[in-house]
């Protein structure tokens, strides 16, 4: 039995070593690449940089419009992607009597959700650029982006929803109050931190996305008004790193901008995490 148990006490260490190793591994590897694109691109970013736009003539660089351009696909997805989102959450959550077709729905956005980005570009080139008729641009990539991202607001809207208490809808109930009345007062405030999460982790997904973004958004370097970027090609900043880094050889100018979105996801995990546990507490 002492032998046995020495024996367990061993195996018990060596698991928590090895448990150790793997968590020190995945922070040193965290440390050393947000460290290394810090290092690389934070001495680039210049305020000319982010200002201003490419000249041939002037033989300058500037990202201003590729930053507009990132903008403006995060206002026009987020703005179509939320309310059909968060409603048809709201449906298969409260209102879904046929279970096989909330089956049918709730396995369908789970396939999407695993469907590798490149394919959505593919398609949404297909369908909104061959088949609709619109150019490369704001809008086309926006639309693409709502398809790619709609699953994973439905789902996380979903598990919001879930975790108000049941005994908090039959009080409204009740008390008189309609099905929507119900929702709208009671079901929606108290979920609301984990919608808001899911939709500023969404964000964070349009602002890193650029396989989705390479047949309908384009490659164009030049500012336009936000009308004008809805039909005109428009590269974001990931399309914007591909194009500096891969077909002018621009490295340095290719790592500011890997500077920037790092500092663009970190800041925007840290306010979800942040708006998640402030609304908790109201």
């Amino acid at each position: 039995m002492e032998q046995l148990s020495l024996r367990r006490r061993l195996y018990d260490r060596g698991l928590r070593v090895l448990l150790y190793l793997c968590g020190a591994l995945v922070c040193a590897l965290l440390v050393f690449l947000i460290g290394y694109i810090f290092v690389r691109g934070l001495p680039r970013v210049t305020w000319e940089l982010v200002s201003t736009q490419s000249s041939m003539i002037r033989g300058t660089i500037g990202i201003l419009p590729h930053i507009a351009s990132t903008l403006y696909i995060i206002l026009v997805t987020m703005v179509i992607v939320l309310p059909l989102g968060v409603g048809a959450a709201i449906y298969l959550t409260e209102y879904a009597s046929n279970r096989k077709l909330a089956a049918i729905i709730e396995f369908a956005a789970e396939t999407l959700t695993g469907i590798p980005s490149i394919i959505f570009g593919l398609v949404g080139m297909m369908i909104f650029i061959q088949t609709c008729g619109l150019k490369a641009g704001v809008l086309a990539g926006s639309l693409t982006l709502v398809v790619m991202i709609l699953p994973t607001i439905i789902r996380t809207t979903q598990e919001s929803l879930k975790t108000v208490p049941q005994s908090y809808r039959e009080g409204a109930l009740g008390l008189g109050a309609g099905k929507w009345h119900m929702i709208r007062t009671v079901v929606l405030p108290n979920a609301v931190d984990g919608i808001v999460t899911g939709c500023i982790l969404a964000i964070g997904r349009i602002v890193g996305e650029s396989a989705a973004l390479l047949f309908t958004a384009g490659f164009g370097t030049v500012l336009y008004s936000f009308k004008e970027a809805l039909t005109n090609s428009s590269a974001t900043l990931t399309l914007a790193l591909y194009l500096y880094a891969n077909e002018r050889g621009e490295t340095d100018v290719a790592f500011a901008i890997a500077a920037i979105l790092m500092a663009l996801t970190l800041v925007i995990n840290m306010a979800a995490k942040l708006a998640g546990n402030k609304l908790k507490q109201k």
